[in-house]
């Protein structure tokens, strides 16, 4: 919820994200935001910088530029189990966001030259062969061959078939820290030095509850299910040192 604009943000089931005006008991719709696979588990708001970040049972994180107007701008997939607990911070400075999962967290700087991933292209046929998918009757009539299932190239985004895009490949520049479906074309244009990561993950070894930093200090703390306390030292990550007097204790 946004106090100054009297926005409200509701994540729901189906991956959608619908904003909402609040003003003298009357609730209107301003819009929905769409790009997520699964249920929407956490939402969190910059209120400085404008920015919507949601975590999703897809294992992705979308930054969304609500100030500006322009929508999805980043899609980031650092975590390969479902997003449970969920934090994130922006510096002006550096532009860092932190992410836990499970007992994993996950830390990224968004100001490294990114490329926002592509929306999906919907096709009744690869658009790499042209060969058609199981629900184009017509087009399988007319050639006599049976239709194939649909996928996505995360790179392109286009439309393509599993023979079109047998390769996997991790492409950070794009969010992608962990190997996706890539279609063959895209595949061959990926360079080594895309494969390295932007991201840094630190083991927690317990199971996260709840996270939280304290930005000034570059402390961060994080309250695990086996009722265990940790606190983090993240000025590696942060850029800043620890306050005068802090114990390790």
């Amino acid at each position: 919820y946004d106090h100054e604009t009297q926005h409200a943000f509701v994540g729901d089931y189906s991956g959608q994200i619908t904003l909402l005006k609040l003003e003298q008991n009357t609730c209107s719709v301003i819009t929905t935001l769409k790009g997520h696979e699964g249920s929407i588990t956490s939402l969190w708001w910059d209120p400085v910088q404008r920015l919507l970040f949601s975590g999703a049972s897809d294992h992705s994180i979308i930054m969304w530029d609500i100030g500006g107007r322009k929508g999805r701008t980043l899609l980031l997939q650092g975590h390969q189990y479902v997003m449970e607990s969920y934090f994130s911070y922006i510096q002006p400075e550096q532009q860092s966001l932190n992410a836990c999962c499970s007992n994993t967290t996950y830390s990224c700087r968004l100001k490294k030259c990114r490329r926002c991933a592509p929306q999906w292209l919907e096709s009744d046929s690869c658009q790499k062969c042209e060969q058609p998918f199981f629900w184009n009757i017509k087009q399988m009539w007319d050639t006599k061959t049976i239709g194939l299932r649909q996928h996505h190239c995360r790179k392109c985004g286009q439309a393509v078939c599993g023979k079109c895009s047998t390769k996997r490949s991790s492409y950070p520049i794009m969010g992608f820290e962990f190997q996706v479906r890539v279609c063959d074309s895209c595949f061959e244009s990926i360079k080594d030095e895309d494969r390295t990561s932007l991201a840094t993950f630190h083991e927690g070894k317990h199971n996260i509850s709840h996270m939280s930093m304290d930005i000034s200090r570059g402390l961060m703390v994080t309250c695990g299910s086996d009722r265990i306390v940790k606190i983090w030292d993240m000025t590696p990550v942060v850029g800043c040192s620890l306050a005068t007097g802090f114990s390790s204790r």
